[in-house]
């Protein structure tokens, strides 16, 4: 027998919120690991967002129009899953059962592909939330691009849950100082203001005027002070949603560990609850304490506020998107698609009559030619447009005067910048960022979540080598390269010349998904008649060889492929026969079958390497370290010349440092 609906005057909405507590402790205990605080404290923020305000459809988790959630606090992940259970996304309390356990959909941070419902892999604190302005970009890019005349094809918002640790996190002010600028409207940040971090109370640490911190970066404020009252909270995020000109940060002040003998206190931030402890919750709770228990009333209740706002709405978005002018709806299509790959084989480049040019300046004609053809594609620079050469002309700059323009000014804000990157990758977007190389490292962890969810964003990294010269070791990159390339499921390139770079961007824009590097150098170089296009996608192959028996073969990349060309060519001379190797991606080299392997660089010739960076790359390929001329101690300030002298890059030193390894 059916149960009557019920009318949502009816429902008991605190029942709803504690059935979520429940579940949330459940797994935790479970799991024997966890973080009970936010899930007791935090549950009614949640439960009011998706039952009151989330368009969404959860038998249809990713129809594109659907408001997007992030966990920027990651560690209330068993609060996310509860609530996607309870929201009906395919999710079973045995997903729940295997909280944290080995391959189930419910890992101990949010993970993107894991969990249905679950938008981006949060990671480090402050992730999520400078992710969420990458979202609210595409948002308002594709709106301007596709919303004409009287039709709201694309009108998401973008909603965040963060603590006080994310907003400690420099990457969070970063972002917020980006999106007020911007004026992101469809980004409302939802703040569990409880004033606990894991060590201790807040005031031992973190003692500013947050709202205040906020509104000096143009965005609205609002404050709940009863973390327990879900009728101001759904009031607060209705006002934020009536935003038109700035993105919203709702204060809400909770108790962490809500009902728990450690109420209030930060040893229940992440300690899993004795049992009596639980039992004693549930009693306030009015809930069985047999684990896992549900009550089927306040599911149906929750999904009842779901079904009553989200009703038909995948169905309506398809008749709207059929009712698109072609050219829009392929376009709009690709990105719902993800835009897989690029064919960028008819990209036009006229090299310079002298045949010389620096590898940056062939990669902004290059990305110039494809930002323009291709609309999904979409990037900036951390304040370095003029020396990346990575603006581009004819596209138009995203301010809030032209939300279609496509060069975004990120400003100096390097790790936002790759949170940014991220999030418009997870909307369609092929998206890319520019900085130095040795200023890489502000980026590496928003670097390290796209490569976990396998993102297809490009990192465009000049000034690759102590060849920069006098700006000094700070700016000088040395183990730039052995992090980045250590990194799983990152490509990592740094192309000799101008048809290395075009093989790059060919590469790169054909493959399906994941995130790559480009590293170039600053400095003219000649472009080589025996470098090839097509062979990059290979990783490494023979750009100078020998007429006769080989002596020996050099392997280098970037610049210093001329460098050991030009020691090839003076051994010669000498009667010594040397093969180079232009290697821009070990990783492609090393993914190729042995028998190509093995015709490049054959087991039995000596093999050595040159490359003014860390010797750590190298391992796979050279096991004797004498072989590897590389560097493993910081630059110094002076000039191109003088700072290879000195560390033993130019061309005589390495002449005679190969012949003596040769002989």
């Amino acid at each position: 027998m059916v149960a009557p609906k019920r009318e949502e005057s009816e429902i008991n909405e605190k029942k709803i919120v504690d059935q979520i507590r429940s579940l949330g402790i459940d797994m935790i205990n479970e799991a024997g690991s966890g973080h009970p605080g936010i899930v007791l404290g935090a549950a009614p923020i949640i439960y009011s967002l998706y039952a009151h305000h989330m368009k969404i459809d959860p038998e249809n988790e990713n129809f594109y129009n659907r408001d997007r959630f992030i966990m920027s606090a990651g560690h209330g992940s068993a609060l996310l899953y509860a609530t996607l259970y309870m929201a009906g996304y395919p999710l079973t309390l045995e997903d729940l059962k295997d909280f944290r356990k080995i391959d189930s959909k419910t890992p101990g941070h949010p993970e993107y592909k894991k969990t249905p419902g679950v938008e981006v892999t949060t990671g480090p604190l402050g992730q999520g939330f400078a992710t969420a302005v990458g979202f609210a970009i595409a948002e308002r890019n594709l709106s301007a691009r596709f919303n004409k005349g009287k039709k709201e094809i694309i009108d998401f918002n973008t909603y965040v849950l963060c603590g006080d640790g994310d907003l400690m996190e420099g990457i969070s002010y970063e972002a917020a100082s980006l999106a007020g600028k911007l004026k992101l409207n469809k980004l409302i940040v939802l703040y569990d203001s409880n004033d606990t971090c894991l060590d201790g109370p807040t005031e031992e640490c973190f003692t500013e005027n947050v709202a205040m911190r906020f509104i000096a970066q143009g965005w609205n404020v609002i404050t709940v002070s009863d973390g327990e009252d879900i009728i101001s909270i759904t009031k607060a995020i209705e006002d934020a949603k009536a935003s038109t000109d700035k993105p919203t940060l709702i204060e809400i002040k909770t108790t962490i560990g809500k009902y728990s003998k450690f109420e209030g206190n930060h040893l229940v931030h992440g300690t899993p609850l004795d049992k009596e402890d639980i039992t004693n919750i549930k009693e306030q709770m009015q809930i069985r304490d047999i684990p896992f228990t549900i009550s089927q009333i306040t599911v149906d209740d929750f999904r009842t506020f779901i079904n009553n706002r989200c009703k038909n709405i995948t169905e309506k978005f398809n008749k709207t998107i059929e009712t698109m002018d072609e050219e829009d709806r392929v376009l709009l299509e690709n990105f719902m698609n993800g835009n897989k790959s690029f064919d960028i084989k008819d990209i036009i480049y006229e090299p310079p009559q002298d045949k010389k040019e620096s590898p940056r300046v062939t990669s902004g004609k290059i990305l110039t030619s494809i930002v323009n053809k291709f609309p999904s594609i979409m990037g900036g620079s951390a304040d370095l447009f003029t020396p990346t050469k990575t603006y581009i002309e004819g596209v138009g700059n995203f301010i809030p005067e032209n939300e279609i323009g496509k060069n975004i000014f990120f400003g100096v804000r390097e790790n936002c910048m790759g949170a940014v990157l991220n999030g418009l990758a997870l909307c369609g977007f092929h998206p890319y960022g520019s900085t130095f190389l040795s200023f890489s490292d502000y980026l590496k962890p928003s670097i390290r979540m796209a490569a976990m969810m396998d993102l297809p964003v490009t990192y465009i990294f000049t000034h690759d080598s102590i060849s920069v010269g006098p700006d000094g070791a700070t700016h000088q990159p040395v183990e730039q390269l052995a992090s980045l390339r250590a990194t799983p499921n990152l490509e990592v390139f740094r192309p000799a010349d101008a048809n290395e770079v075009i093989g790059v961007y060919r590469t790169i824009f054909e493959k399906e998904s994941g995130p790559s590097v480009i590293a170039l150098s600053r400095n003219t170089l000649p472009i080589l008649e025996t470098t090839k296009i097509n062979e990059v996608a290979k990783g490494g192959y023979t750009v100078f060889d020998s007429e006769r028996k080989l002596s020996g073969i050099l392997i280098a990349t970037g610049e210093e492929v001329h460098l050991a060309i030009e020691v090839a060519n003076r051994l010669k001379t000498k009667g010594m026969d040397v093969r180079v190797v232009s290697m821009p991606c070990i990783k492609r080299f090393e993914e190729q079958d042995q028998e190509y392997i093995d015709s490049i660089l054959p087991v039995e010739i000596r093999k050595i390497v040159i490359e003014a960076a860390s010797s750590m790359s190298w391992n796979s390929i050279v096991f004797n370290k004498k072989y590897l001329i590389t560097l493993d101690e910081y630059g110094c300030s002076g000039s191109k010349e003088d700072v290879y002298k000195k560390y033993g890059f130019d061309i005589d030193s390495l002449e005679e440092k190969v012949e003596n390894l040769l002989k």
